[in-house]
């Protein structure tokens, strides 16, 4: 029964143009983004890609998200050299479930 269901209920939602898909953001940690120019530098470079859907670039905790349109791919390893070719040092990256928008407001409640 929870087989028809599941059935029914995708079959339903793919005519119905409804798609379920998992937001993809790419965020990373960096060092030496010292200015609001070096990060506005950052934001413009990651937002020409056209995987792009948002980015957000935070100075005072060196982080930046970019977050992906629905059905793009990224690698982290193309963020990461993008970073790198800027002048910067990656820390950490990572691929999570977020909205840059959602990390823009994780990182105002942590201040």
């Amino acid at each position: 029964m929870k087989k028809l269901l599941t059935i029914g209920f995708l079959a339903l939602s793919m005519s119905s143009g409804v798609a379920f898909a998992a937001v993809q953001t790419i965020k990373a940690e960096i060092n030496g983004m010292v200015c609001a120019f070096c990060a506005q530098g950052i934001e413009k470079k990651m937002r020409s890609l056209s995987q792009t859907k948002d980015v957000y670039v935070d100075l005072k905790n060196k982080v930046v998200a970019v977050e992906l349109k629905d059905g793009e791919e990224l690698s982290q390893d193309t963020v990461r050299d993008l970073i790198k070719d800027a002048g910067y040092d990656v820390n950490k990256i990572e691929t999570v479930a977020s909205t840059a928008q959602e990390i823009k407001d994780s990182m105002r409640t942590e201040e």
